[in-house]
């Protein structure tokens, strides 16, 4: 790829957090989404989302209990997570943690995603998901506020945006999208050892993402290219949109030629849209630590995010454009 991989990441979020190692693969596209593996050195001990951290219990309105049930090893949960279940209100997190082996911790500052009851799903079908990328900024300032309600607006404004109900009700777009919105899963393909990625709509950039492993990331790829970050792509372009214009070429040859220019165009496009990232000052703030790892909260104008440190060193990291819902 003819993108410096340490410069472009760094432009992204400049200061301490190093991401030495860390190295862009070839770019993918899905209709207006776009997504860049990133691989790069594993850090080992931490407990992956979806087989180890469980969701205990939802103990009234606002209040979400996880439990790493993981013999060994921390959990770092992902920021943003979300449930959807049964006979219970969703909610969804506002912020990361750290839980150690056979720790359980009680969200207070949880946020419920589903104003009023009905749309429960079968046991069968419960699934976890992160907050739309639209979303992310906002909750991320209400963390610590203890209000289950309090975006209830947000999503309103967003399913307003996208021509649904105006409640505060993210179903509407989760679970009655979501048979398009998978389709991203199926036509982004996750490369084995790929443990982050760099994610577009359209030409901006929307998020980067990079998980300790690639065990974690394979297990929180679903609910980030779908929902995280696959509602803005759907909204920004038809279902019809997803596929990619067929090559037109008569021999092996001349589709090889075909292969290499569109990877060619590709990596030219990401290297202008990362060029365009407004650049700026990037805050810090710790929030959380265990033994040698340190959980801290990043703002600037143009994006947020949290990030798991060992001494400088990049552990997880999930930063996102800040998104208007209004103009969306």
């Amino acid at each position: 790829m003819n993108l410096t991989t340490q410069t472009a990441l760094d432009t992204l979020v400049p200061g301490p957090l190093s991401l030495a190692g860390h190295r862009l693969g070839t770019p993918q596209r899905a209709g207006a989404l776009t997504m860049v593996p990133i691989s790069g050195p594993a850090y080992p001990g931490i407990v992956p989302p979806r087989s180890g951290l469980k969701l205990s219990r939802v103990a009234g309105y606002g209040r979400v209990e996880l439990a790493n049930g993981a013999g060994s090893g921390v959990a770092i949960v992902p920021l943003h997570i979300g449930y959807i279940q049964d006979a219970a209100q969703n909610h969804a997190l506002c912020r990361s943690a750290f839980l150690a082996a056979g720790q359980s911790l009680m969200f207070e500052d949880a946020c419920c995603v589903q104003e009023g009851q009905g749309g429960h799903l079968a046991g069968r079908d419960q699934w976890f998901f992160v907050l739309p990328y639209e979303l992310r900024a906002r909750a991320l300032e209400l963390r610590g506020t203890h209000s289950y309600s309090k975006l209830w607006d947000d999503i309103a404004a967003l399913n307003r945006a996208y021509g649904l109900p105006p409640r505060g009700h993210l179903e509407q777009l989760l679970s009655g999208r979501r048979p398009v919105l998978t389709q991203f899963q199926s036509r982004l393909e996750l490369h084995p050892g790929q443990l982050g990625a760099l994610f577009f709509v359209g030409d901006r950039f929307a998020g980067l993402e990079i998980a300790p492993d690639p065990v974690y990331f394979a297990e929180v790829w679903t609910a980030l290219v779908c929902f995280a970050y696959g509602v803005a792509a759907w909204h920004a372009e038809p279902p019809t949109g997803l596929d990619a214009e067929p090559y037109v070429a008569a021999t092996l040859a001349e589709l090889r030629a075909e292969l290499d220019r569109d990877r060619a165009s590709r990596v030219a496009q990401v290297a202008r849209w990362l060029a365009e990232v407004p650049a700026g000052p990037v805050q810090a703030q710790e929030e959380d630590a265990y033994l040698g790892l340190r959980l801290s909260t990043l703002t600037a104008p143009h994006l947020a995010g949290q990030v798991v440190t060992d001494g400088g060193r990049a552990v997880y990291v999930s930063v996102f454009a800040r998104h208007d819902t209004t103009g969306a």
